[in-house]
C-alpha cells in the first residue's frame, strides 16, 4: 500500500533528514554536484565524453562544408534544440510519476535560476521510484541521440553532438538529487514535495 503524508511524518517511524525549497534548488545542486563519489565521477565522465565526441565531429568536418551551414548547425545544436528539448525532458520525468500513482503532478520553472523541475504534489515517492523519475530523460534521450548520431550525415552528426552534450549539462540538477541518494544508500528514504509551499521533504525510516 502507497505511503501517504501522514504516515512518513509520524515521528515514530520516520525522521526528517532534508528540506529544500525550491528558491534555493540551484544551492542544493551545486553543493551535491560537488560532492565526491562514484556516481559524480560517472556522469562528469560522461559529460567529459561527450565534449569529446562533439569536439572530433567538429574536426572531422572542417573543410567539407560551407562556415554558414556549420554555424547554422551549430546554433541548432547549442541554442535550439536543447530549447526544443526541455519540454520532452520535463514529460519524460512526468511519466514515471503518472505510473506510480501520483494524481497532482506539475510542471514549473525558476528562470532566475534557470531550472525547470516537474513535481508530484504531496506525493510519496521511495527511493526507487525516484530514481527512475531522474534518471529516465538522460537514459532515452541519450540512446536516441547516440542512434541519430551514429546514422545521420555529417552537418546533423555536429549539430546532435552538441545537444547531446547540452541535455547532459541540463541533467545536472537530477545527478545531484541522485547523488544525494548515492550519498545516503544506507537509508531508506521517501519524499514528498508541497508544491503550493514550493518545498521538497526527505525523510527516512527509524
Amino acid at each position: 500500500m502507497a505511503l501517504k503524508v501522514e504516515d512518513i511524518e509520524d515521528p515514530s517511524k520516520y525522521r526528517q533528514i532534508l528540506s529544500i525549497s525550491y528558491n534555493n534548488l540551484i544551492d542544493f545542486v551545486l553543493d551535491y554536484l560537488r560532492r565526491k563519489s562514484g556516481l559524480m565521477i560517472f556522469f562528469w565522465s560522461v559529460c567529459i565524453i561527450f565534449f569529446g565526441i562533439a569536439l572530433t565531429i567538429r574536426i572531422d568536418i572542417l573543410g567539407y562544408y560551407p562556415l554558414k551551414n556549420i554555424l547554422l548547425h551549430s546554433m541548432l545544436g547549442l541554442v535550439i534544440f536543447p530549447i526544443l528539448i526541455i519540454p520532452l525532458h520535463e514529460v519524460l520525468h512526468i511519466i514515471p510519476f503518472f505510473l506510480a500513482g501520483a494524481k497532482d503532478i506539475r510542471v514549473g520553472m525558476n528562470l532566475k535560476q534557470y531550472i525547470f523541475y516537474v513535481t508530484a504534489h504531496r506525493h510519496v515517492a521511495t527511493s526507487g521510484q525516484f530514481k527512475v523519475v531522474a534518471l529516465i530523460p538522460f537514459i532515452l534521450v541519450t540512446l536516441v541521440l547516440l542512434f541519430l548520431i551514429l546514422f545521420l550525415p555529417g552537418l546533423w552528426k555536429w549539430s546532435l553532438s552538441v545537444l547531446l552534450f547540452v541535455h547532459t549539462t541540463m541533467c545536472a540538477g537530477d545527478f545531484a538529487l541522485l547523488n544525494f541518494y548515492w550519498l545516503n544508500r544506507r537509508k531508506k528514504i521517501y519524499t514528498w514535495d508541497d508544491a503550493d509551499e514550493k518545498m521538497a521533504y526527505f525523510y527516512e525510516e527509524i
